[in-house]
């Protein structure tokens, strides 16, 4: 089996203390042959994730541990941009410098806000509702290659109004996937929501994956989006029993931004 890890973080992003080269050790030991790091990313001065990434530090980890761990696992270079398809003239500017593998956007903020911070006094339809709204910005607009944790929402709404219904926005959800599918963007199944027991359940859910197989979709990849050295690679070979359930026989890996099959192998 050719187990892949495309969302992981070091303490090159600012939510994870995580080492680089700890990481690589504890991927090697559970059977990952393939890893990318998706460092956080925002060239907004208003949220979060701006001003912590340093690119000349990540590129020499990655370049340190390519010659550390060679032959026993392939480093990819990756990035998660936080809405890029906002500000994306500022995106371009700074990105085409580098040479990345991969490249993610997600939805981590509506309105400058945290995802958090969107859903209080609104009801449970308009939360959802604006969040895929925004979703659909991404997959249309952004230079990204795949969308992060589809319905991540869920995460941070499911205590206080609860899970989404699939079948409430299954007319934008199936808007978002056609729009991807038509610019060659994928998306991934990300496991930490299975990690997470109150959500217990990945993003996006089956019902999604379905949905973007039934389309047309093809390109997926699998992800812990673990911040830490010791969860790397938690709950990959559930996401690919998900990717079997719901029809795919390939996930991808990616290589100067490039797509390549992987069969699925269980």
């Amino acid at each position: 089996m050719y187990l892949t890890e495309y969302h992981h973080h070091t303490d090159n992003s600012f939510d994870s203390k995580a080492n680089m080269k700890d990481v690589c050790k504890n991927a090697i030991e559970r059977g990952i042959k393939e890893i990318c790091f998706t460092e956080h990313f925002s060239v907004n001065p208003k949220v979060p994730t701006y001003g912590h990434m340093n690119f000349q530090r990540y590129f020499s980890q990655i370049e340190e541990c390519r010659e550390k761990f060679r032959g026993q696992l392939v480093i990819k270079a990756g990035i998660e941009l936080c809405e890029p398809y906002l500000m994306r003239e500022e995106y371009r500017e700074v990105l085409f410098r580098y040479d990345f593998d991969f490249i993610m956007g997600s939805v981590h903020n509506i309105d400058e806000r945290k995802l958090r911070l969107y859903i209080p006094e609104r009801d449970k339809h308009e939360v959802y509702q604006r969040y895929f709204e925004e979703v659909y910005q991404l997959v249309s607009y952004a230079d990204i290659d795949v969308a992060a944790h589809l319905d991540l929402m869920k995460r941070y709404a499911i205590e206080s109004i609860g899970n989404y219904s699939f079948e409430e926005f299954k007319d934008l959800i199936a808007a978002i996937l056609e729009k991807a599918i038509s610019r060659n963007i994928g998306f991934e199944i990300n496991t930490s929501g299975i990690s997470n027991k109150k959500v217990g359940e990945a993003f996006p859910k089956l019902e999604v994956l379905k949905l973007y197989r039934d389309l047309g979709g093809e390109i997926l990849t699998i992800g812990s989006d673990s911040h830490r050295a010791e969860t790397v690679g938690s709950h990959l070979i559930d996401a690919l029993h998900l990717a079997k359930e719901a029809g795919f026989d390939y996930i991808y890996t990616f290589e100067n931004r490039n797509p390549k099959k992987i069969k699925i192998e269980l």
